[in-house]
């Protein structure tokens, strides 16, 4: 019988992850169990999703605000330090903006505006064209920003992030000034010292600063790139991708992710003696069309994953091929000289006509986006996904 399923994307639930835990075993097990209880087979080119969470508690990589003060001093020393472009988030930035603040004198916390890199929007876009206010080029004071915008709560979180950025900052006695900017040099007034927040765009504005005269400039993958009195770190991230453990830790970016997803493969083939990709995936990659925020708020989809997954898909699109190749055939004969158009097609279509349409992003990306909405992010208790089908085409 011909199949009729394509893609299934499968979310497994597992235990709770704690420190210690052996991530390996768990998740061979996991996927093993489910195969025999939803009567399904371990194939070739199956794919494992674990999210980066798991990965990060089984390391135990946490780090309290103390080690992220400390970093701070040691990097800025004393003086006004520019605090730039961060993301408006209680569970991404709000407990490092804590640790920052902890480590420093006085903070020049500069917002980009109407939103953050990601989406967040601090007023909504038709505001400026009211006001007559260009954000490419109008610096803002706080009080200018008031009094031309007034007080506005996030859609979603009902929190008005520049008076909740103020207070953590205030929190521990420290001065806090308040400026709006889409241009990073306008830092420069204020300070030399700067830590920028930003997450893909974070080496082109430390290029811009230090070209500029910027004295000290990191980034936040500079900072807990290594452990400070035995802390959890990141050597590549930093604090990039940390999340809000408790309101003074926050859990980091997980480290070693390349030798977990070789292992994972290796034990599955031992077992099953198929070749199953793994991958550890955090935000997708996509963004909401009502609320305006694009998810990626990690610096990657993909930390690690197997050779398998490299690359991006070499897909022809079928509505085209119908409409124009084989515009005049129906039934068998079109469906026939379509499955027989793809076996033959070319190893690299980037470019042709066929392929418009289709989604050329990395395969990380298309399926670490599609594990995150698998997985969701409450309570649906599923933080490994079992994918089958995805390299499937019209012709299997």
């Amino acid at each position: 019988m011909e199949r009729i399923t394509g893609t299934i994307s499968r979310g497994l639930r597992a235990p709770i992850f704690k420190k210690g835990d052996d991530l390996v075993k768990i998740v061979t097990d996991t996927v093993l169990l489910a195969s025999a209880q939803e009567d399904f087979p371990i194939q070739d080119r199956d794919i494992i999703g674990i999210t980066e969470s798991v990965v990060a508690r089984t390391q135990g990589n946490y780090a309290h605000i103390d080690a992220i003060a400390q970093d701070i001093r040691e990097k800025f020393g004393t003086g006004p330090l520019g605090v730039i472009l961060p993301i408006l988030s209680r569970n991404r930035f709000a407990v490092c903006l804590r640790g920052i603040a902890k480590g420093a004198s006085k903070i020049i916390l500069m917002l980009s505006y109407p939103s953050d890199e990601v989406g967040n929007h601090l007023i909504d876009i038709d505001m400026l064209d009211e006001k007559g206010v260009n954000p490419w080029t109008d610096e803002l004071t706080e009080k200018q920003f008031r009094d031309l915008f007034g007080y506005n709560k996030h859609r979603f979180t009902g929190v008005d992030y520049v008076d909740y950025y103020k207070s953590l900052v205030q929190e521990y006695g420290v001065e806090c000034e308040i400026i709006f900017s889409n241009n990073p040099r306008t830092i420069l007034k204020h300070t030399k010292n700067i830590l920028a927040c930003d997450i893909h765009t974070r080496k082109r504005t430390k290029r811009i600063l230090q070209e500029a005269g910027g004295q000290r400039v990191y980034t936040l993958d500079n900072i807990l790139c290594a452990p400070v009195n035995g802390s959890g770190y990141n050597e590549v991230y930093g604090l990039l991708g940390s999340n809000k453990a408790t309101e003074d830790t926050v859990k980091l970016f997980p480290r070693d992710c390349q030798s977990l997803v070789d292992q994972i493969q290796a034990a599955l083939r031992e077992k099953t003696s198929k070749t199953v990709e793994v991958l550890v995936y955090g935000d997708g990659a996509f963004k909401d069309p009502v609320g305006k925020i694009w998810e990626l708020a990690d610096p990657v989809v993909s930390p690690g994953y197997t050779k398998g997954l490299e690359g991006t898909p070499n897909e022809i699109k079928l509505k085209y091929l119908a409409d124009n190749n084989f515009s005049s055939l129906k039934g068998e004969k079109l469906k026939q000289a379509i499955s027989e158009y793809i076996r033959n097609k070319e190893a690299n279509l980037v470019g042709t006509m066929e392929t418009q349409g289709t989604t050329p992003r990395q395969l990380t990306d298309l399926i670490g986006s599609l594990c995150d909405l698998t997985s969701g992010s409450g309570d649906k208790g599923t933080p490994i996904i079992y994918i089958q089908g995805y390299f499937d085409n019209y012709t299997k």
